[in-house]
């Protein structure tokens, strides 16, 4: 592996019950790089994310964050460099502000819990009213679920940014928002798994992973 990228897989491979979901699947990204992901639905898009984060394990091939392979021992330190947010979040139970500060109980993330401050200023960013914090997260709509679980992953200071499909649900306004604040940070690695691709022309690069002819159709 290289310790120039930041970011990378060596032809992967991922099986399930004798089905290939991901075939030989490599990229390498250089930190502040950016990338989408794309192809059609069961091509392995939200699989390769899940790679990265070892919540699958690949039948073939190897990834590595910072020049350093993912094995049982270094995968929870992979865990405290990356972010992850989902098409559809998990905001858990409580209220929007319960959600935001659970994070920080850890002792992994307590030397962070100054950036809570910043939580306002993102909100306003991605056009959440404030008076969202006070009400129950499981009452969000899906668009207001994605930006929250942003504010979340932004305020835990990673360095490299997993993103499945997180404007799926925001009208054209909240989109641009979440594509501009990404776009000026020049700081993070991203890589998006995107259909809607046309946003994206910012990014360094387009990976496009084909259909699996035994996919069975898991994305």
């Amino acid at each position: 592996m290289d310790d120039a990228h930041i970011l990378e897989a060596k032809d992967v491979t991922v099986r399930f019950n004798g089905q290939t979901v991901l075939d030989g699947f490599s990229l390498a990204l250089k930190a502040g790089e950016k990338a989408v992901l794309t192809g059609p639905s069961g091509c392995g898009k939200s699989t390769a994310l899940r790679c990265f984060l070892g919540f699958v394990s690949p039948s073939a091939g190897t990834v590595a964050v910072g020049g350093t392979l993912l094995t049982d021992q270094t995968v929870w330190g992979f865990r405290r460099q990356i972010a992850y947010v989902g098409q559809e979040p998990d905001l858990g139970i409580g209220s929007v502000r319960e959600m935001l500060e659970r994070p920080f109980q850890y002792r992994a993330n307590a030397s962070l819990k100054a950036n809570l401050d910043r939580a306002p200023k993102l909100f306003e960013t991605f056009g959440l009213a404030d008076s969202l914090l006070d009400k129950d997260a499981a009452d969000l709509s899906g668009g207001e679920k994605q930006r929250v679980a942003l504010v979340s992953s932004l305020l835990l200071d990673r360095r490299i940014f997993l993103l499945d499909e997180i404007t799926s649900a925001l009208d054209a306004a909240s989109k641009d928002a979440v594509i501009d604040y990404f776009k000026g940070r020049t700081d993070i690695t991203a890589l998006f798994v995107a259909h809607d691709t046309e946003r994206f022309a910012f990014v360094d690069r387009f990976v496009s992973l084909p259909r699996s002819a035994s996919s069975g159709g898991a994305e």
